[in-house]
This record gives structure tokens, C-alpha cells and sequence, in this order.
């Protein structure tokens, strides 16, 4: 949550940045870089209200907790993008079909630290967002990166129409068309991981070999056999299916399934919990 304060903070600052550069420096393209660090501020206010939210434990309503409210403010950040990328679109064939001054040059400089600053904020987000296993914080540290290569396509823009003495004027503008794409490709690029949290997809093959390996760690359990992953929020929740000596007592494989949990919670802090289904074998 903190994280994604700081992204609030860092996006509001260099949005009115950028919007009074670009309006002082005629430079659409780097206007519409503004809008969409304004929408990436209201999309890091929404990651922070999911990620409030999600973190609340579970209750009798929601025994598997509220962690889904993450994806869902997923999806809305994404509809922020997109309504973002057509906006600056629109306005950007507005601008080519109309003649206009040539931006000035001092707008490169302006880009040029924003794209250093973007991308720093890029990476750190990200990995936040990795130690966290949060959807939320990836997605806004896409928004930072696709903030990055929206200012390097208008760095570009505007390097061509200031270097050709306003000859081509339009290059300015057809640089914020061609990062409102990036913006619906990173738009997409969030949309998917969320939308495979949603639908419970089977994406976790790596931690599912990890559950297999430290499940045979503990005493009794001689296998494994089904081994299903939901992620909710920033934890995970396994259907186990563990096989057993189809001799032992029901107490006994009682206490083998909690051992197996307990270890499992203890070697893999993400999980909060553990459903475990005893597969007797004869030997």
C-alpha cells in the first residue's frame, strides 16, 4: 500500500509537469503523455483502495477472504487505459489534420527526465509487486513503463519536428498516436494475468513441483496425486490430493494431512490455506 501511494504521488507530479510543458511548449504529444499520467494517479488510487481492501481477512461471508477485489481493480485500471489510449488517439488525428507551431525544443529536456524517472519507478514497482505476488502493483508498474515508452515515442516525435525546423509538425502528433497502441498493448498485457486469476487457471506449474517435493517431506505421505492452485489476492489456495498407507487409521491419516499443511504453510508463506484430500494405496 505504500508502494502504491508513492506511485500516486510520483504519477500526480509528473503529470502536471508534463501538462504545463506541453502546453507552454505547443507539444500534443507530450500533453497527451499527461493524460496518461493523470489516469495512471487515479488507476494507483484504485490499486491502493483493492489492495486496502483485499488484504482484509476472511469473515463468514467471504471464508476464502476478499483477495479478488484485486483482480477487479485490475480490470477497471485497464478500462482507464483504454479509455486513455482513445482519447489521445482522437486527438491526436485532430492535431494531424490540422496545422499547428512546431513544439519547442525545450520539451525534450523535460521528456528525457521523465523517461529516466518513469522507468526507475518502473522497475521498483515491479519488484515490489513480485516479493508481494500483487496483480495490482504489476499492473501500475506497467502503467510506469508503458508512461515510459509514451514519453520516448514523443522524445521522438518532437526530436523530428524541432530538427526539421517545423517542416514536419505533424511527427509530434503522430508520436501520441502511435503511443496510444502502446498503451492499449500494455492495456492487454495487464488485462490478461487478472483475467487468469479470475477463471482459476492452471498457471503455477513451478510452485505446484514445489508442493510436490516438500509433500513427500513429510512422514506418511508416500505421493502425490491431483494438486490444484488458486491465487486470491497476493496468497494461494491448494486442493491437494495426498497418498497414503491404505492401512492406517482414519486418526492417522487425520494428523498426516495437518502435518503436510502445516509444513506446506511454513515452507511457502504465500499459501494461507491448505485443502488436503487423504488417497489411501495398497501396497
Amino acid at each position: 500500500m505504500n508502494t502504491s501511494l508513492w506511485s500516486m504521488a510520483g504519477n500526480l507530479l509528473l503529470g502536471l509537469i508534463k501538462a504545463i510543458a506541453g502546453l507552454f511548449g505547443h507539444s500534443f504529444a507530450l500533453i497527451a503523455d499527461a493524460i496518461e499520467s493523470l489516469t495512471d494517479t487515479l488507476s494507483s488510487f484504485l490499486v491502493y483502495l483493492g489492495l486496502r481492501y483485499s488484504s482484509k481477512p476472511a469473515d463468514e461471508n467471504h471464508p476464502y477472504g476478499h483477495g479478488r477485489a484485486e483482480s477487479l481493480i485490475t480490470f477497471v485500471v485497464v478500462g482507464f487505459l483504454i479509455l486513455s489510449a482513445a482519447l489521445i488517439a482522437f486527438q491526436s488525428i485532430h492535431h494531424i489534420r490540422t496545422p499547428h507551431q512546431a513544439p519547442a525544443s525545450f520539451t525534450l529536456l523535460v521528456l528525457l527526465g521523465v523517461m529516466l524517472f518513469k522507468e526507475g519507478l518502473f522497475r521498483w514497482v515491479q519488484k515490489r509487486g513480485l516479493e508481494t505476488h500483487s496483480s495490482s502493483l504489476k499492473a501500475d508498474a506497467w502503467h510506469h513503463r508503458s508512461d515510459a515508452l509514451t514519453s520516448a515515442a514523443a522524445f521522438l516525435g518532437i526530436s523530428i519536428s524541432v530538427l526539421s525546423g517545423g517542416l514536419y509538425a505533424a511527427a509530434d502528433d503522430w508520436a501520441a498516436l502511435f503511443a496510444s497502441g502502446l498503451i492499449l498493448y500494455n492495456a492487454y498485457h495487464i488485462f490478461r494475468p487478472a483475467l487468469s486469476e479470475v477463471m482459476d487457471e492452471q498457471v503455477h506449474q513451478d510452485m505446484i513441483d514445489q508442493i510436490r517435493l516438500l509433500s513427500i517431506q513429510v512422514e506418511g505421505v508416500v505421493d502425490t496425486e491431483k494438486c490444484h492452485i488458486r491465487k486470491t489476492g497476493m496468497s494461494y489456495l491448494i486442493d491437494l490430493h495426498a497418498m497414503v498407507d491404505g492401512g492406517l487409521a482414519v486418526r492417522e491419516g487425520h494428523q498426516i494431512a495437518h502435518r503436510l499443511k502445516d509444513h506446506l504453510q511454513h515452507s511457502i508463506p504465500q499459501i494461507s490455506d491448505v485443502l488436503v484430500h487423504i488417497e489411501p494405496i495398497d501396497h
